[in-house]
């Protein structure tokens, strides 16, 4: 059945659209079960790759994979330089560090070693091979760490090392294959390493240079807003080739430096900026690991010996939790999390991609055993993306490091009536957070012994102060119409604009819901609602069940002239009714509504005897 069309996928543009919807679609995927997306993009890869031949990579692209892939992973490594604040070390700083200064050539003495005893590779090859180990991947520590809730610290060390290292863990086979290409008299290890560290220092300097110039020009308005996010990618390209035509991989040293110059300098449109690279780096992850899996092909399986299980045992249970152990030594990191951290070390396309380079080189070169590299850096990277992609979580949970799924509410914006509602929802366990920017203004939470924030919420969040992963809903309910507005635009794409309502002030509907979600169906005003607390209106909570089913609810509601505010569903999740959505109510939820001083349960009583009186009529009827 699936033969016939085939000949459909003979086309090279076919492909590429596949690739794209296989990539995003399995991304889609993870989102929606909470299975790790690189697990479910290698699966995807090897299904359309090797098994059903859709897609054969070095056919379709020919000469043009190997540039596409590097291009790729530099704009992956840039995005992950913007990502790196220097804020986020105040509390890694320490750990990060370790992992560099003491990890790297720890991790590599252990990492050949493993290869050289475990695979039965030759010493040079496996010093080489170790080399590029010390590599954790950002392409595949990212999208774990989005599906995962820990804390800043371990979060912070796993995100810094696995970019900090890539680049270093490429010039480590740089070198090493320096030294196996030298013959005769020209072997001269310090000359190759004088040779390694200038080069990688000009790749720094041509990174930190080209991160400046960027920073310096943007804001004084050399370039127009929409020609900005281009210029950006087209000078990470300029600065990675120019950098690559020096010595090979030393094009990593100068994407990531460029990204964390640009991180650590204030430039406008830097949010933006970010969001372009991070939407444009999910697509270039997801379209490198399709690539990635699907040239996986069985003559390179065939090659995968028995030997390497014993390589991919120490790789997993011996080498990175004595790189951690030994790095982490008399730190100020838990124990409990530098027994997670030295479990987590997933590798990614870039290793992938410098072995296979490298692997390449080294055959023409005629070293013995360098055919081996390519499915043994296969094996390294199936094997470490499952391991560790499906035992993270569980590994979190059991170490009592998970924070488990954001289940708080945040509240920007501290009046009587936000008062009244995070005190309601506290008295049901389920958290709240109120933000305001004025110290008087959160007396009356702190009175009440809510939780509080002082702030500007917007700089909080992009600061990385505040973490929005601890909040499942955002209410944005200051009494400035505008900077709700701007509250629920900027935030959106962090949390998810359907997790973030809020209440304005124009009286023009139209208006409102413009500007994002309006909570409550009537979309009534700050004022509105303060107006209405002082004249007693308060918080209550009705449980549907099958005696009392959603339409008596709404009958109450109507007959009251009460508000409905939110539902409470079973596992805690808050869905909050806006003027553009209403949840979907089932039995055994709980709804949370603003009524009038008369009594609830008096509503329900009189509702209760009109449709005794109501059943009786007919009776007597029939």
């Amino acid at each position: 059945m699936i033969s016939q069309y085939l000949p459909l996928f003979d086309s090279l543009m076919v492909k590429i659209a596949l690739i794209g919807v296989l990539g995003i679609g399995a991304q889609w995927i993870a989102w929606r079960t909470g299975r790790p997306a690189i697990a479910l993009m290698l699966i995807v890869g090897v299904i359309a790759g090797p098994i059903l031949g859709l897609i054969r990579p070095e056919e379709d692209f020919g000469p043009l994979m190997e540039p596409i892939v590097k291009l790729a992973v530099a704009v992956i490594l840039f995005e992950g330089g913007l990502s790196l604040n220097f804020r986020d070390l105040r509390h890694a700083g320490a750990g990060v560090l370790r992992l560099v200064v003491i990890g790297v050539p720890v991790g590599w003495g252990l990492g050949t070693a493993a290869a050289y005893y475990g695979a039965g590779l030759p010493l040079p090859v496996a010093a080489l091979f170790g080399g590029i180990l010390v590599v954790t991947g950002p392409t595949v520590i990212g999208p774990m760490l989005r599906t995962l809730r820990v804390g800043d610290r371990v979060r912070n060390i796993l995100k810094w090392e696995g970019i900090i290292n890539d680049p270093i863990g490429a010039l480590l086979a740089v070198a090493i294959y320096a030294y196996i290409s030298y013959t005769g008299p020209q072997v001269n290890f310090v000359d190759i390493g004088v040779e390694v560290i200038g080069a990688t220092l000009i790749a720094a300097l041509l990174g930190a240079a080209l991160g400046f110039f960027l920073t310096w020009a943007f804001p004084r308005g050399y370039a127009p807003e929409y020609l900005k996010a281009p210029i950006l990618l087209i000078t990470v390209i300029f600065g990675f080739v120019a950098a690559d035509l020096i010595m090979h991989e030393t094009g990593l040293v100068t994407v990531t430096v460029m990204g964390v110059v640009m991180a650590n300098r204030a430039i406008y449109s830097s949010h933006a900026l970010h969001r372009f690279k991070e939407d444009l780096a999910v697509l270039l992850i997801s379209g490198v690991f399709i690539l990635l899996s699907a040239t996986l092909d069985w003559e390179t399986v065939s090659q995968f010996q028995a030997r390497f299980v014993a390589f991919l045992l120490l790789l997993l249970f011996i080498v990175r939790p004595l790189t951690v152990f030994a790095s982490l030594m008399f730190s100020n990191v838990p124990w409990r999390e530098r027994i997670f951290i030295g479990w987590i070390a997933p590798r990614g396309i870039v290793a992938v991609a410098i072995t296979g380079l490298f692997a390449i080189r080294l055959v023409d070169y005629g070293v013995e055993d360098a055919e081996a590299l390519v499915p043994l850096s296969f094996g390294v990277v199936i094997v470490t993306i499952f391991a560790h992609g499906f035992s993270a979580g569980w590994l979190a949970r059991r170490l009592g490091i998970d924070q488990g799924k954001g289940e708080g509410l945040l509240i920007v914006g501290a009046n009587r009536w936000t008062i009244a509602l995070a005190e309601f929802f506290k008295a049901r366990d389920i958290p709240v957070m109120i933000a305001d920017t004025s110290a008087i203004a959160l007396r009356g939470a702190r009175r009440a012994e809510l939780e509080t924030y002082r702030g500007d919420i917007l700089d909080e969040v992009h600061e990385d102060d505040l973490s929005l992963g601890r909040f499942q809903h955002l209410i944005a309910a200051t009494d400035n119409d505008s900077y709700n507005a701007l509250v629920a635009n900027d935030l959106g794409p962090e949390m998810g604009h359907e997790a973030i309502t809020r209440i304005g002030r124009d009286a023009s509907v139209g208006a409102l819901q413009k500007r994002g979600r309006i909570l409550l169906e009537s979309g009534r005003t700050i004022d509105g609602l303060l107006d209405r607390l002082l004249a007693g209106w308060a918080f209550s909570q009705t449980r549907i069940t099958e005696k009392f089913p959603v339409e008596d609810y709404r009958e109450n509601m109507k007959a009251g002239g009460g508000e409905s505010v939110a539902v409470i569903k079973p596992d805690n999740r808050v869905l909050f009714f806006s003027m553009q959505a209403r949840p979907v109510i089932d039995i055994g939820d709980q709804l949370v509504s603003f009524v009038p001083p008369e009594d609830p349960q008096e509503i329900k009583e009189k509702r209760d005897e009109e449709r005794v009186v109501k059943d009786e009529a007919k009776k007597k009827a029939g």
